[in-house]
This record gives C-alpha cells, sequence and structure tokens, in this order.
C-alpha cells in the first residue's frame, strides 16, 4: 500500500478535465485491451473540492491481459500497486516528488465498481446538494486528518456509501446514464 500522504483539498479548478484527458490519451499504449476510460473522482465534478489528484478508469477487455501490459503502463511513470485490497481492480499511482497527481483504477469491463464509480460521479454531477454535502464530509475528514490520506478516506467512506446507494438507486430509476456521457 502507497504510504499516507498530506490532505490537500483545492476549489475546483477548469483545467482538470484536460489534464485528465491528456493522460487517458497516454494510457493508448494499452491498445485493444483498453475497452473505454473514465474520468471519475472529485476532480471529474464541476464546482466541487478535491484532492487535486485525477482519478481514471480505465476499463479493460480483460484483467489478466491488462498483467501481462504492467510494463506498458509502469513506462508511463506509474506505480503499479495490484488490486491493493479491492478483487478484480489494479491500482496506480503517478507521483511528482512530494505529491501525488494521479490514480488509475483499473477494472474489467462489467465489473460491478465500474457501475458504482459511474453512478456515483453522475450523481453528484446531477445533485448540486449532494455535492455541497460532500464537500462539507471532505472538509469535516481533512481537518480530523489532515496528514493521514488513508484515515481521511476511511472517515468519509460511510458517507459515500450512503450516497453511492442513493446514486445507484437514481441510475436504476432510469436517470440520465454515464452511458451518454463521460
Amino acid at each position: 500500500m502507497p504510504p499516507p500522504i498530506p490532505v490537500v483539498l483545492a476549489d475546483y479548478d477548469p483545467a482538470w478535465p484536460a489534464i485528465a484527458a491528456g493522460l487517458a490519451a497516454r494510457l493508448e499504449v494499452l491498445g485493444s485491451v483498453l475497452a473505454t476510460l473514465h474520468h471519475i473522482g472529485s476532480t471529474s465534478v464541476p464546482g466541487l473540492v478535491a484532492k487535486p489528484i485525477i482519478d481514471l478508469m480505465p476499463v479493460v477487455t480483460d484483467v489478466d491481459a491488462l498483467d501481462q501490459l504492467r510494463s506498458r503502463v509502469e513506462s508511463l511513470g506509474f506505480e503499479w500497486h495490484g488490486e491493493l485490497g479491492i478483487a478484480g481492480r489494479r491500482y496506480c499511482t503517478l507521483d511528482d516528488i512530494g505529491h501525488r497527481r494521479a490514480q488509475l483504477h483499473f477494472f474489467a469491463a462489467g465489473a460491478p465498481n465500474v457501475e458504482r464509480h459511474l453512478a456515483f460521479r453522475d450523481y453528484l454531477r446531477a445533485h448540486p446538494e449532494a455535492a455541497r454535502d460532500y464537500a462539507r464530509e471532505k472538509r469535516r475528514a481533512r481537518d480530523l486528518h489532515p496528514n493521514d490520506s488513508h484515515a481521511y478516506g476511511d472517515e468519509k467512506a460511510a458517507w459515500i456509501e450512503e450516497a453511492e446507494k442513493r446514486a445507484l438507486l437514481w441510475v436504476s430509476e432510469g436517470r440520465p446514464s454515464h452511458r451518454l456521457a463521460s
């Protein structure tokens, strides 16, 4: 597991989608194994306070095939951490000296975690009040654990779990779907 890092929250930066797109373009080295790619996490929600770390969710045709391309991912400067506690995921980080720049959360097409991440992102995009509540929760967790990103994540986990339930219900009721736009 990567060591904890200090928790820095920043106001939304309109440059984040372009940064995400640039990172996404670099992942084309994975060829046909890369089925699609989504910008997820707080940097993908306009107006939401976020750790200035770009989260991308590359969806691959086959995780075993991705494992064979590990060296290509590492050649882009990413550190490979494997599943790191989530079955079926491949997690990678891109760090500059002193701070994390990006995280990759690889999943196979059809994995339940793909739907969960996209539902949460799209729910926050469509519900500004939920995004404001999440921003408050993020600040509360940061204030409690300013130097420990792991404890920060644990602190806000219950809030996220409840919001994900609402988001998945929202999607199941036929609300606008992430399938229309990334």
